[in-house]
């Protein structure tokens, strides 16, 4: 059975390509180029903004309280917290799954037929209250304990821009320039979820470093790599679920599949 994109749906499944090829193409370039890796800094940061968002928000849901979030010149981010149990499983687990949930969530939003702008506008104030609670008040409220006072500053300034970058996109820039925007968020987000899980496999397969697999492992006894891949798993899973509700939208009803027979 042969299938082709139905022509009312052209258009997201154009958008989605276009910014997977975009992004690919200028990932590759940066490997050959490494002053091309500039063009992704910003994104970096704002999928490390996630990524500790993330951590930031599974502490909150299990009871517990964030101490700070921190984002780091090189790319890297910290999100110190109180808690134990079962609780930090939940949260050491919630970076990479959460970038993967984030980026799947915008493909579904804009499947869906969701303002882009709004889309735009809650990333942007994700970053902003993240950034203020988390990553300036929290801080100080605990004495700068386990973080400086360089982190912090580098950390309100790259998320105050990002705030702002990203709100002035949604509010001034055209609708077609909105909808690619939101797009290469959601690809970003979901690329950068990926080759972070992929250095982080090789990390835990042959070094001790300090990451979110390592606190699992400390915690459960159980080897690093095995957490690894268990979110590598559930990252399929989701992006799986995202793709397939992007290509059939409500209802699962056949006219409104991007495909048709």
């Amino acid at each position: 059975m042969r299938y082709k994109l139905a022509d009312k749906t052209k258009p997201q499944a154009m958008l989605l390509i276009v910014a997977t090829v975009l992004s690919v193409v200028l990932w590759v370039i940066s490997w050959y180029f490494p002053l091309a890796a500039y063009i992704f800094y910003p994104l970096q940061l704002f999928a490390t903004f996630i990524h500790e968002s993330s951590h930031a928000l599974a502490t909150l849901i299990t009871g517990n309280s964030v101490m700070s979030l921190t984002v780091s010149p090189d790319g890297s981010g910290m999100v110190w917290s109180q808690s134990s149990g079962l609780s930090s499983l939940f949260i050491s687990s919630a970076g990479y799954l959460g970038a993967t949930a984030f980026g799947t969530l915008l493909l579904i939003w804009m499947r869906y037929g969701f303002s882009s702008r709004l889309g735009l506008y809650i990333s942007s104030g994700l970053v902003g209250i993240m950034t203020v609670v988390f990553g300036l008040l929290a801080p100080f409220w605990n004495l700068l304990a386990n973080v400086t006072f360089g982190s912090v500053v580098f950390t309100v300034f790259a998320g105050a821009v990002l705030t702002v970058g990203i709100l002035a996109v949604a509010r001034f820039a055209p609708l077609k320039w909105v909808n690619f925007a939101l797009a290469f968020l959601a690809v970003q987000c979901l690329l950068n979820a990926f080759f972070s899980l992929k250095d982080l496999f090789f990390i835990s397969a042959g070094t001790n470093q300090a990451t979110d697999a390592a606190n699992m492992a400390a915690a459960t006894g159980i080897p690093a790599l095995f957490w690894v891949v268990i979110w590598i798993g559930i990252s399929l899973v989701m992006l799986t679920v995202g793709l397939r509700l992007y290509a059939v939208s409500r209802g699962a009803l056949a006219k409104d599949s991007l495909f048709e027979e």
